[in-house]
C-alpha cells in the first residue's frame, strides 16, 4: 500500500544533481511549502507540492498527517567512532582542569586508554552499548552513519569491532557504512611503521575478504601515524578494493590535505588547521572535506575548520559529529549543524545539505539516501518545527516528531 505524508509546512527534498554538491549549490534545498511526500514498498514515489503528489498516488493510499511540521531526508552522520569498551570522563575532567589532548596522552589517557577498556569488554557487551547509543542517534534524526572501528588496537580487537558493527547493520534500524581505523593510535610497544605494517598486511585483507569494511582510516598527526604509513595502508586498502579516507591536519597543519589529494583519498576528515594550498589540493582531486565542529568545541579549542573558504572554492562540504567517547561525545547533528553555523558561519541549508546529500555522497551511499527523490530509500524524518532553520536555530533541543526508515515509521 501507498503512504502519503502530507501537511508538511515545508518538505525539504534535496532534489538536484546525482553528486555531492558545492559553492553556492550548498544553499539549493528543494524546498517545497506545503509539500508531501508519496512511498510505497520503502522508496520515495513522488515528492513535491500537494497536488502534485496527489495526482500520482494510487487508490486506497493511507494518509498521515504530519500538521504543518517540516520534513527533511534522514540527517547522514559521515564520521563516528560508535564501538568501544567504557567512557573517557577523567580526560574530560582534565580538559576542563587545561590540559592538552597531547598531555592527556601521556598522562594514560586518550585512545590508548580506550584501547584497554575496548579489549576487556566481551563482544556482546559491546553489542548492547552501540545499540544504545545507536538508538539514540535515532532519535536525534540521524537515520545512517560511517561508523570506524578504532578502539581494538591488536588485530583481533580491531576485527571483533568491524563483527559488532555489522552485527548492529544487520538490525536493519540504522544504515552503517564500516571503516577499519586499525591505524588510530600506536599501540603501546609499537613504532607507527611497524603496526601500519599490521594494518596493510594482516588487518585490510581480513576485512575485505568478509566484507566488514568499506573504507579504510588513518589518523595522521605528529606522534600518531606518518605520511608514509598512510601510503602503505592506502596501497593495501586500494589492492583489497577498500576506499580511503583520512584524519588530517587536526592539530596542526601537517599537510594531510595535499596526503588525501595525492592517496586519492574519498574524504579528509578534520581539517581544522589546513591551508588554503590544502583546499586547492582537495579540490583538484575531488576529495570531500568532512568538517567535525564537535570535536573542536568538547576539547576547548578555537580552532575551527575553515568552512567558508572550502565552500567559496567549490568544495562539497560535509559536517558530521565525530562522535567518540574521548574528543567529541556529541551524538546530535542538529547540535552539529548549531556549531557549523554559529562557529564556521554555514547557513542552516549549507549546514542541512553537508549532513544530507553531501554526507550520502561521501559514504557512498548518493545513490540511495540524503534526498527525497523518485526511487531513494523513503528515510526522513518529520520535525517539530515549522522552518528548517529551526533545526539548527534551537540549541540543544531535540525537535524530532518522528523517524521512518524504509518507508517504515521507527
Amino acid at each position: 500500500m501507498q503512504t502519503l505524508i502530507r501537511g508538511c509546512s515545508q518538505l525539504v527534498t534535496m532534489a538536484g544533481p546525482a553528486r555531492p554538491r558545492g559553492g553556492v549549490e550548498m544553499q539549493e534545498i528543494g524546498l517545497v511549502e506545503n509539500g508531501a511526500l508519496l512511498i510505497e514498498d520503502g522508496k520515495v514515489l513522488a515528492a513535491g507540492d500537494y497536488e502534485s503528489v496527489c495526482r500520482v498516488a494510487a487508490d486506497g493510499f493511507d494518509a498521515k498527517n504530519v500538521e504543518g511540521r517540516v520534513v527533511t531526508p534522514g540527517l547522514v552522520d559521515a564520521h563516528t567512532h560508535p564501538v568501544f569498551g567504557g567512557s573517557r570522563l577523567d580526560d574530560f575532567e582534565r580538559r576542563i582542569q587545561g590540559l592538552s589532548y597531547a598531555e592527556i596522552a601521556r598522562m594514560g589517557g586518550g585512545i590508548r586508554s580506550t584501547y584497554l577498556k575496548t579489549q576487556n569488554s566481551k563482544e556482546e557487551d559491546l553489542l548492547k552499548a552501540g545499540e544504545v547509543l545507536l538508538m539514540q542517534m535515532m532519535q536525534s534524526g540521524t537515520t545512517a552513519i560511517e561508523a570506524k572501528s578504532g578502539y581494538g588496537g591488536s588485530v583481533y580487537h580491531e576485527l571483533s569491532l568491524l563483527r559488532v558493527l555489522s552485527k548492529l547493520n544487520a538490525q536493519g534500524k540504522m544504515k552503517i557504512v564500516p571503516t577499519l581505523l586499525g591505524a588510530h593510535a600506536v599501540p603501546e610497544g609499537y613504532m607507527s611503521a611497524s603496526f601500519a605494517k599490521i594494518v596493510a598486511e594482516e588487518m585490510i585483507p581480513v576485512a575485505a575478504s568478509e566484507g566488514l569494511a568499506q573504507f579504510v582510516d588513518v589518523f595522521v598527526e605528529d606522534g600518531y601515524y606518518s605520511h608514509d604509513d598512510a601510503r602503505l595502508i592506502a596501497s593495501a586498502a586500494r589492492q583489497h578494493g577498500l576506499g580511503i579516507r583520512l584524519h588530517v591536519d587536526q592539530l596542526h597543519d601537517g599537510g594531510g590535505a595535499a596526503l588525501a589529494a595525492e592517496l586519492g583519498a574519498k574524504t579528509a576528515d578534520h581539517l581544522e588547521h589546513v591551508s588554503i594550498e590544502g583546499i586547492l589540493a582537495l579540490k583538484d582531486k575531488g576529495v570531500i572535506p568532512v568538517l567535525l565542529p564537535g570535536s573542536v568545541y568538547c576539547l576547548g579549542s578555537n580552532q575551527y575548520p575553515p568552512a567558508r573558504k572550502m565552500i567559496d572554492a567549490g568544495l562539497p562540504v560535509v559536517i558530521a559529529s565525530d562522535f567518540n567517547p574521548g574528543s567529541s561525545p556529541v551524538l546530535s547533528l542538529t547540535a552539529t549543524m548549531n556549531m557549523a553555523c554559529t562557529q564556521m558561519k554555514m547557513l542552516p541549508s549549507e549546514a542541512l545539505v553537508a549532513c544530507t546529500v553531501n554526507a550520502a555522497n561521501s559514504i557512498g551511499l548518493g545513490g540511495q539516501i540524503g534526498s527525497l527523490e523518485k526511487g531513494k530509500s523513503a528515510d526522513f524524518v518529520v520535525w517539530n518545527a515549522s522552518d528548517y532553520r529551526e533545526l539548527a536555530y534551537w540549541v540543544g533541543a531535540n525537535l524530532v516528531n518522528q523517524v521512518w526508515v524504509d518507508g517504515v515509521r521507527l
